[in-house]
Order: C-alpha cells, then structure tokens, then sequence
C-alpha cells in the first residue's frame, strides 16, 4: 500500500470502493457438450450506446486512481524528455532518390520525405498529423514508382488495420485522383513502365461492423493510374478462402509477378509465378503445398531465390529455375547456419542476411553462389529486424537498436564494405549508464530459456527492485534485445527489466516457436511462470516488487498467468489481449490465429483452449494482482471487447483491495499509428500504476 496522510483512504482502497458495477445477463453456450456462461455477452456489441456509456465510467475511473499518484506529473514530463529522438522508419530507393518516413522529436506522427541520393536536403511529401485535428491519421505503408516520379501511399484513421491508398506526383506534389479502400495487410509493387501497381485488396466487410466483422474475402489486383478501383483487374484469388492471404511482388527486370499464398499466420505458404509478358495461361506453381515458409527475395535471369526453412528449421537460402522448376532441381544457394534468419534481402547479386545467435543479432553478406564475403560490423549487442536494398543497387540498408538505443539505419556499402549511419542521431539521454546481461534459466520440464536482464548501473538489485518481467511467446516472433521506449524509461527510473525468450517465440527457429504451439501453449504460460520464479529465487526481486507486462499475444500471457499464479506477481499489465480464447475465432482477423492456437471448433483443442483462457479461469473470491487492462476503442486486430469482458469479469470476481482497472483509449487501435501524445500517456499510466501497485517510487 502507498501510505496517504491524514487518515484519508489510499488510491487502492478508494478504487476498491468505486469501481463501476457491469451488468450481468443470462447467457450460456453449449460447446461440445460443455456449458460456458457467457455474463458479459452484451459487451461485445462494442458501438451501443450502453457500451460508449460503460467506456465513460471505467476511464474515470481509472484516471480517478492514476490522478491521485504525487508523482504522476513528473513521470509524464520525464518520459515525453526521453522521448526527444529521431526515429526513421522504412526507407526505399527508387530513381535518384531515397523515400523514407521521418519523424523528428517534436512531431505528432512521422511524415512522408525523400531525399536526393548523396544529398542532405529533406523534402516532405506528407505530413498526416495536420489530416485529422486529433492527429489520428498515420502512414502505414508507401512504395515510390521506379522512377521516383510517383509514390503511393496507405493512410488509416483511427488506429484500424483499414487503410485507403492514394497515389502522389513526388516533383509537384499533388495527389492524383485515385483513390483505393478496404485494404490492409498489402503490399504494393509496380510496374517497371509505371502505368500502375500490384496491391491486395478486400471485399468490404458489412457496413454496420466495420471493425468486428471476420476477415473477408481477398485478391490480388492491378489498379491503373487514372482509373477507377472497381475497374482494378483480379489477377489471383482464392475463391473458397477467406483467411488466405495472398502478396504479389514484380520482379526487377519486370517479367513475373512471384504470389505468395499463406493462410492466417501459419508459416508456410505457396508460391506461384505469373508471367507479365504473357499471362494468358495463368500463374505457374512453383511451391505448390503449403509445407514450409518462402520469402521471395529476387532473381537473376530465371533463377528466382528464396529464403525458406524447407529442411532447414534455422533457414537457408534456395534456387528455383523456372526453366526446371522441379523440386529435385532445387539448389541450395546459402546454407543453415547456427543462426536463425530473420531478415533477409537481395542487393548488387549478393545476399545480405541477419540471423540471430542465441537471441542476438549478427550480419552477414554471400555471394550469389553462396560464398561468405564479408561479415556486417553492428554497434552493439542488438538487433537488427529489418534490411533494405535494390538488387540493382549497392547500398543495403539495416534497421539497428538494442534494449538502450533507439532504431538506428545503417547504410552498408556492399562494394566498399563500409557502413555509416543514414542519419546522425542525437539521444536525451547516455545509453552507456545501462547494462544488460543474458542468463539461462530452466522451465518446468527442464528446457533451458534465455532471459535478457537490463538496468541502469546505479540501480542496486535485490528483493526490493521494482521489476517488470515482459514476453510475448507466439507466431514465431523473437525477443531479441530490442529498443522500447516504455521499458527504457521504465529503467530509466529505477525499474529493472526483465525479457523471457519463451517457447512459441522465434529465438531458436522453427522448433522452439513449434513447442508453444497448439496443444504445446501451456508450455509458453510454464516458461513464463518459471522466469518470475527464477528472479525472486536468484534474489534480483520478489513477488511484491514484480510487475508483468505484454502486449497482444503477450497480453494473453499475462493473462492467462496471473489467472494460473495470482499469488506471484505484484501487478499485472494485459495490453491489448487476446482474453476470450473460446470465441477468438470469430471476431476481425481472429480466424488467422487458429495456426497458433488452434480453433475451439476443434473438439481435441476445445479443453486446451479451456485450460488457459484467461476469461474462462477466473474464479471468485481470488485476491488477484493490482491489474490496469488497456486496449483501445477502434482496435479491429484485436477485438477490444477481450479486454471488455476480462476487466468485468476480473472486477466482479476480486477480492480484496487491489485495484482491476481498465484504460480505453478513444479513436485508437491496435498500437500502429497511434499519434505520439497518446503513445506516452499510455506509457506513463502503466508506470504510474505500476509503481503504486509495487509500493515503489520512481527515480525522477
């Protein structure tokens, strides 16, 4: 408890005694044989007015408690000071000249800017802050034409995954009159004559659940310029898949357009082949079965290359002549390595390859024959998750950050073996006041799990150090040592951070994310559980000074870890969670995730879904952890009435004086694109809430 003077209640106990009273209906389902009550039903119809009204009374409440910090205030301003960086986003080449987004430290969203190659001038293109007058709208993709005379871009409003694209001439400046809709998760590729561009587009989903309806149908298209998009041609679709997604990518020398084809997440995916020249026999299946994963990275004359882990859990690079495009023909261009592709890109006939080596990231180029040249020197311990270049260019660019820096490109010379930055940063504060270390802890079952613990120096560990524990554990995505601005000015403070590589995660290769798959998920949740273990055990804190924190996937697993351990954790941060494991399925883009979890139509996987569902394992009369839920009022990737009807639940169900709060942002989603001021309110309330819970104060 925080003590508070004057004999007055503490936050703690005033929350306790004001938290809004969610009705309860009558509501049960029958799955396979199993009845599974379903009180806060109603809550899903996310648009009522009875719901907008609910929103209303848990944000007051909730900035009721996170008011009453002394703290709060200054917190808020320490991080908005750490916050004062530059930060580039994705970067392309095209013509003459480099088109990036920029957002420089005072900005609200990043802007849209290119800049002549070898040049210093920046030259804005867009500015999507000044769209909206609550900044609300974000880029969330772009792609210049090959000249570097046009470039199209995606707009999204309000945080959703929707997103309308639009086409500007870069010399004057003005947007053409075509417009695209009902499209997300694309990418877009031009033609080398630039009369238009490839793109995957959407059925638009029905009118009064734009943001809740299931994934609908999609296909490739080619949109003219000039032209209206419902005169757009469908190049390829599959008609009986809804939860198919499908990219096409031109080749550079403008004669294929190579189709990927994967359903939801899962990892493999087909490949086919269309050629431009011709097309009137269709596409030609290179990769028919959906077996392994393929990511095109480029040709050279019919040889078309691929990244893949076919036979290769750690990932190798392979040849496919569309000459002889048999598999026993197949040849193997870069072998698997000890370490784990992640990134992978095609510049100046040479491979540019980032994998990781036990969680952490090395850089290497080959060859076109697949002979070592030369090994990327980094500035650190980190991780690079992203690389760019043309393949007819000599530049490959590399996106560079560790658990203390920012994201940092580096322009890597492949001719010349030099890197430089692409643009000089300035930081507000001295990343050499930090350290991290990596450690190896044992899970349940004996799986040996690295962890990576971060500080800054003068930080004394021990039982009484505020420490948050974070991980994500899904879709075979790593947890390397990576830059968040939250958990930097959470150390920043005087918090020790604490990042689990659990099982489900990419850190290992294909394996390790398969055993935290499907019936393997409970080992996510045990690897998880035995790294809060492993910190209080090894005495670097203890359970009162523990807070968990995850975003996403990684707020099913503070979830589902707090409702298995409430004893254990001293708070508990779900930020956007998948909760209701039972009817995932069928809300927005949920059906995508059945490759991780498994679906509840599933007879076998019903009572494994069951077992951990955060919102079916809550009991009544259980003392759970202070817990501040976040998610967001437009969050169309994951449906925010997960985090609706965990937060009632919670609510009814708790005993005692900890606080269940839930914090609702208004016209925001997901995370991506969310305008700077509310990505830091966010950040500063979880740590204000955090610190209270912990009974800690943070160093300002």
């Amino acid at each position: 408890m925080i003590p508070m003077s004057g004999g007055t209640m503490s936050p703690f106990e005033q929350s306790s005694s004001q938290a809004p009273t969610t009705r309860r209906i009558d509501h049960t389902d029958r799955i396979h044989g199993v009845d599974v009550p379903d009180p806060y039903r109603w809550l899903e119809d996310v648009d009522s007015l009875e719901i907008k009204a609910w929103i209303d009374a848990q944000n007051k409440h909730t900035r009721t408690f996170l008011q009453g910090m002394s703290f709060g205030k200054r917190l808020r301003e320490r991080v908005e000071v750490l916050s004062a960086y530059e930060t580039v986003g994705s970067l392309k080449e095209a013509g003459n000249r480099l088109f990036f987004t920029l957002q420089r430290p005072d900005e609200i969203q990043p802007s849209l800017v290119w800049q002549k190659q070898g040049g210093n001038e920046i030259h804005c293109l867009l500015d999507p802050s000044s769209i909206a007058a609550d900044a609300a709208v974000a880029i969330m993709g772009f792609e210049p034409s090959p000249s570097g005379r046009y470039v199209a871009y995606g707009l999204s409003e309000a945080g959703s995954d929707w997103q309308q694209w639009y086409i500007m001439e870069v010399d004057s400046g003005r947007r053409l009159e075509d417009e695209l809709h009902w499209i997300r998760f694309t990418n877009v590729s031009w033609r080398e004559d630039e009369s238009g561009f490839f793109y995957s587009g959407s059925e638009p989903p029905p009118a009064d659940a734009i943001y809740k309806a299931p994934a609908t149908k999609r296909s490739i298209r080619f949109h003219r310029l000039g032209e209206v998009q419902t005169q757009d041609t469908r190049v390829y679709e599959s008609p009986d898949e809804t939860g198919t997604m499908s990219f096409g990518r031109v080749t550079s020398d403008d004669r294929h357009l190579v189709i990927t084809t994967q359903k939801g997440t899962h990892r493999q995916n087909t490949v086919s082949v269309l050629g431009l020249e011709d097309s009137s026999n269709g596409p030609q299946a290179l990769v028919p079965e959906f077996e392994a994963s393929f990511t095109f990275l480029g040709t050279h004359g019919d040889r078309f290359f691929f990244w893949s882990n076919l036979d290769a859990p750690f990932g190798r690079v392979l040849a496919i002549d569309l000459t002889a495009p048999g598999r026993d023909d197949w040849q193997e261009v870069v072998a698997e390595s000890e370490g784990v592709m992640t990134a992978a890109t095609f510049v100046n006939e040479r491979f540019v390859i980032s994998a990781l080596y036990d969680a952490e990231s090395r850089v290497h180029v080959y060859s076109q024959d697949g002979v070592l040249d030369h090994e990327i020197a980094l500035p650190g311990h980190g991780t690079v998750h992203m690389l760019e270049g043309r393949s007819a260019g000599t530049t490959a660019y590399l996106w560079y950050h560790d658990v203390f820096r920012p994201t940092l490109v580096l322009a890597h010379d492949i001719e010349a073996r030099t890197t430089a930055d692409f643009r000089e940063q300035t930081l507000p504060f001295d990343p050499t006041q930090f350290v991290t270390e990596r450690q190896i802890y044992e899970s349940v079952d004996g799986t040996k799990v690295p962890i990576f613990v971060s500080r800054k120096k003068s930080t004394a560990v021990g039982p009484e150090t505020p420490t948050c524990l974070y991980g994500y554990g899904g879709f075979n995505n790593p947890k390397s040592p990576e830059f968040r601005l939250d958990h930097f000015s959470w150390m920043d403070m005087g918090g020790q951070l604490a990042v689990a590589c659990i099982r489900g995660g990419g850190e290992y290769g294909h394996e390790w994310h398969q055993a935290g798959v499907g019936k393997n998920r409970p080992k996510v949740y045990a690897d998880f559980i035995c790294a809060a273990e492993w910190l209080i055990e090894t005495g670097r804190t203890s359970t009162p000074k523990l807070v968990i924190h995850g975003r996403s996937n990684g707020g099913l697993l503070v979830g589902a870890c707090m409702t298995k351990r409430p004893d254990l954790f001293g708070a508990c941060l779900p930020v956007v969670g998948v909760m209701d494991m039972l009817r995932f399925h069928k809300f927005t883009v949920g059906a995508f995730w059945v490759s991780d979890y498994g679906s509840p139509d599933d007879p076998e996987m019903f009572p494994v879904l069951r077992s951990y569902s955060p919102l079916h394992n809550i009991r009544e009369g259980i003392a759970y952890p202070p817990t501040l839920i976040t998610t967001a009022d437009h969050d169309d990737r994951v449906f925010p009435a997960h985090s609706f009807k965990y937060a009632a639940t919670l609510q009814h169900a708790q005993s005692g004086e900890n606080p269940i709060l839930i914090r609702i942002d208004e016209r925001a989603g997901h995370g991506l694109g969310k305008p700077k001021p509310k990505l830091l309110d966010e950040i500063a309330d979880n740590w204000i809430f955090s610190f209270a819970a912990l009974d800690a104060t943070p160093v300002l």
